[in-house]
């Protein structure tokens, strides 16, 4: 079951973060083509002004697309950019927080602090800090969707990036807590786990070596060498929830490989108010143990 037909984004203002290369750039491009305004953020602005060209010759009547650069590593970089969109837009529709680096690999207690508070200041605090930002917004405008990425590690142990692995759980509940918060009004918080594909962060892992980047470094060259996940399929994950056929799906951590994501509008009564698609903890009758 394909329901691309109502990926519908016309009108809608999207900004969207690490915008310049690999899903961020797919995101964009999936989004443009159904209509939607871009607010594009990324370190590279080179990349991002090729991208803006790309998109504008492709656009629709009054589709507008506007770019910034910065380094979310800088606690500045968010209430500069959020300054940068609320004087060009009066809205924000859809917030997609889609940057991320894979920052300190190797074991725990051998990492460079400074590395490590960073990655989670990239991979957390940032995302946190925009979602925030953007929730009177859309409480303004009566309805929007936050999108947040997750990662390997978000949902079991990842041994050898323990910042990376931390940041990404914590995005996860944070979007769970953030939905509850929001219950009963018409704005979504959801992540995706967008899948393993060969991008920059998979170059990451190879570049740290296997002393570093342990069992992963041979799981990422077998990537590098045979392919992993397209784009384009956690891509169309989240456009289908930056519009509105996602609505009424709310706190949930959703993957783009593994489920059946399309058909969740015909299955809403079975994901409002239970734990599908969660973090959870998982207690010794769940496994056939009884130790009562």
């Amino acid at each position: 079951m394909r329901m691309p037909e109502l990926f519908d984004l016309t009108g809608k203002h999207i900004l969207l973060t690490g915008a310049s290369r690999g899903l961020g750039r797919a995101v964009a491009q999936a989004c443009w083509a159904r209509g939607a305004h871009l607010f594009l953020f990324a370190r590279a602005r080179d990349a991002l002004e090729a991208l803006r060209a790309e998109l504008l010759a492709a656009a629709q009547p009054g589709q507008a697309v506007h770019i910034a650069d910065g380094d979310l590593a800088l606690p500045a970089s968010v209430p500069a950019l959020m300054r940068q969109v609320t004087q060009t837009w009066t809205r924000v529709d859809v917030l997609i927080n889609n940057a991320a680096i894979v920052g300190a690999i190797g074991r725990a207690w051998e990492n460079d602090w400074a590395t490590w508070e960073m990655t989670l200041r990239v991979n957390l605090l940032a995302p946190v800090e925009l979602c925030r930002a953007c929730v009177p917004l859309m409480l303004s405008a009566g309805e929007g969707s936050m999108i947040n990425l997750s990662g390997g590690g978000a949902t079991s142990p990842r041994p050898n990036f323990s910042a990376y692995a931390t940041a990404k759980t914590a995005l996860v509940r944070f979007s769970e807590t953030l939905a509850s918060e929001l219950r009963g009004t018409d704005i979504r918080v959801n992540c995706v786990a967008p899948g393993a594909m060969n991008t920059a962060m998979l170059q990451a892992v190879l570049d740290a070596g296997a002393d570093r980047a342990g069992d992963e470094y041979a799981r990422a060259l077998a990537q590098a060498q045979h392919g992993g996940t397209l784009p384009a399929r956690a891509a169309e994950l989240i456009a289908f929830l930056a519009s509105t056929s996602s609505r009424g799906i709310t706190g949930k951590l959703i993957s783009a490989g593994w489920d059946r994501w399309e058909t969740l509008p015909v299955h809403l009564a079975d994901l409002q108010d239970s734990d599908i698609y969660t973090l959870r903890r998982i207690i010794p009758r769940e496994r056939g143990k009884d130790w009562e």
